[in-house]
């Protein structure tokens, strides 16, 4: 494996954005995680599969291509060879992913792919059970958390800015709803590895929250230099 280093956190810590420009400034690949579940609850909606089939979702991952591809500001999706980048941010999309999340016959799979995309350099993950399941031997670990308030204002801002209609109070409630979900799964809860680094991100900018992480990064005796640009 090569040199890993995961952000995990609940929905709307800023996992997203403080990865991309921590994988941007220092050449490493960036891993969104959760797009990769994202796709597959486009496909379960796109094809009206039962959600609560435990198998048949299952299935539908181990015989689905799910890839990555792109620079971390321009990151692309990848199902089944199109890119579905653009149609996986739905309130309805987001809602079916973290069930779909909660399901072990799924995560399994979901692990997997997760495995392989890490072995092609070093990266920058982000996801939810990185740090405790996904790559238990990362180098780097941080915990991003930030208050419910700050998070359900900055995913309200984004929905706002892709001309997602909703109001403020749903978005908190969806993201209540996802918090028990995430936190009490029976199979890879949220919670923070062993060994991590925990950042409260309530009160800080974008600027601040990317300067904390490399900084951990960049002490890292084994941080590679820059990478090449792909």
């Amino acid at each position: 494996m090569s040199f890993v280093v995961t952000l995990d956190g609940p929905a709307a810590a800023g996992k997203s954005t403080t990865a991309r420009a921590v994988a941007s400034r220092l050449g490493f690949l960036y891993l969104d995680t959760g797009a990769l579940y994202r796709a597959l609850a486009f496909k379960v909606l796109e094809q009206g599969v039962n959600a609560d089939d435990h198998e048949a979702v299952a299935r539908m991952a181990a015989e689905s291509r799910l890839d990555l591809s792109g620079a971390p500001d321009e990151a692309h999706v990848w199902l089944d060879g199109e890119d579905v980048s653009d149609r996986i941010r739905t309130p309805a999309v987001s809602e079916l992913s973290s069930r779909l999340a909660a399901q072990p016959e799924v995560r399994t799979v979901l692990v997997q792919i997760q495995r392989q995309l890490g072995r092609r350099g070093p990266v920058v993950a982000e996801g939810r059970d990185l740090g405790t399941v996904v790559f238990p031997d990362a180098e780097i670990k941080i915990f991003l958390e930030a208050d419910l308030e700050t998070r359900a204002h900055r995913r309200h801002r984004e929905m706002q800015a892709r001309g997602l209609p909703t109001t403020l109070e749903t978005v908190r409630e969806e993201l209540e709803r996802r918090d028990g979900r995430d936190r009490s799964r029976a199979d890879s809860p949220l919670r923070p590895a062993p060994g991590a680094v925990l950042l409260d991100t309530s009160g800080m900018d974008l600027g601040a929250q990317v300067e904390a992480v490399l900084a951990r990064v960049r002490a890292h005796p084994a941080c590679p230099r820059r990478q090449p640009t792909r």
